[in-house]
């Protein structure tokens, strides 16, 4: 019987020991860290709060998070309603509705280091598709260095990523659309409701769990932002799309200032841990209404 009672906990000891080595640890190995002065060679000075402070008056930091504040904007009021008109499409049956729905579910095949490849191809000033297109039929004052251009750089990469991250919302809003009850809808149409009522009374309430997922997630992926500025920018030109992770990648292992480094990561897990537990507490919230 005892043994029988060890079981399950031999069974979660392994994947748990290893979730503490490779997660856990590094996380308060960062956290301790940040409070030091250090160059990832010689001896760790204890600082206390000097890189936090020091956070606060750097405009670089500054300019990084405002960055990453409209990425999120981005990513919420673009890829949320884009991704819920793609998911009604897709909803629809007609002729080739699965051929279509999987060209586009197709960028959620690709990493973001592969689609910021080919972005950086489709947004070359000289031959890349959006500037060769708007010189092909007379518009080539709308030619841009899009890259290049400090004013619409981080507008540029956050439009790349979208590509990717519409999708996902894509396939959240078409798993939620198959728990509409079909009987409320056709009850709607029977009362005289415009499709326009439909949507916002019936079909739009029905959704609600998927949103807020959908929502929780692109706002963290838009503070995870990092490899698609590497590969296309890295977070040129003079910081100007340069994202928290970026900027902590930047002084940690260019600069060698570890410490002013984790603080940065710190600060960035700080947020998206914030994020994390407001998404669970409304997904109780809603279980124990249920």
């Amino acid at each position: 019987m005892k043994r029988d009672r060890l079981t399950p906990y031999l069974f979660v000891a392994a994947p748990l020991c290893m979730y503490s080595i490779w997660v856990i640890f590094p996380i308060l190995q960062t956290i301790a860290v940040s409070f030091t002065k250090w160059d990832g060679m010689t001896k760790m000075k204890f600082v206390g709060l000097e890189n936090f402070k020091r956070l606060v008056s750097d405009n670089y930091f500054g300019l990084s998070l405002l960055n990453n504040i409209k990425w999120m904007v981005g990513f919420v009021v673009l890829s949320i309603p884009v991704g819920l008109i793609f998911a009604m499409l897709m909803d629809q049956k007609f002729p080739g509705h699965k051929v279509y729905k999987s060209l586009i579910y197709l960028p959620m095949a690709l990493s973001f280091v592969v689609i910021g490849q080919i972005w950086s191809w489709v947004l070359e000033p000289t031959g890349g598709v959006i500037n060769t297109f708007f010189r092909f039929i007379g518009l080539e004052q709308f030619a841009k260095p899009w890259l290049s251009d400090p004013k619409i750089v981080t507008y540029s990469l956050i439009m790349a990523a979208l590509w990717r991250q519409i999708p996902y919302a894509m396939i959240l809003f078409l798993a939620g659309l198959k728990n509409v009850s079909k009987e409320l809808v056709e009850a709607a149409i029977v009362d005289g409701a415009t499709p326009a009522q439909r949507f916002w009374y019936v079909i739009l309430p029905a959704l609600k769990p998927a949103m807020v997922i959908a929502i929780t997630v692109n706002i963290i992926d838009s503070l995870r932002a990092f490899d698609i500025v590497f590969v296309m920018t890295r977070g040129g030109p003079y910081y100007s799309s340069s994202v928290m992770a970026n900027y902590m990648y930047v002084q940690a292992f260019h600069n060698y200032r570890m410490g002013y480094g984790a603080s940065i990561a710190v600060v960035q897990f700080g947020i998206t841990l914030g994020f994390i537990i407001m998404y669970l507490l409304n997904v109780l919230k809603r279980e124990e209404r249920e």
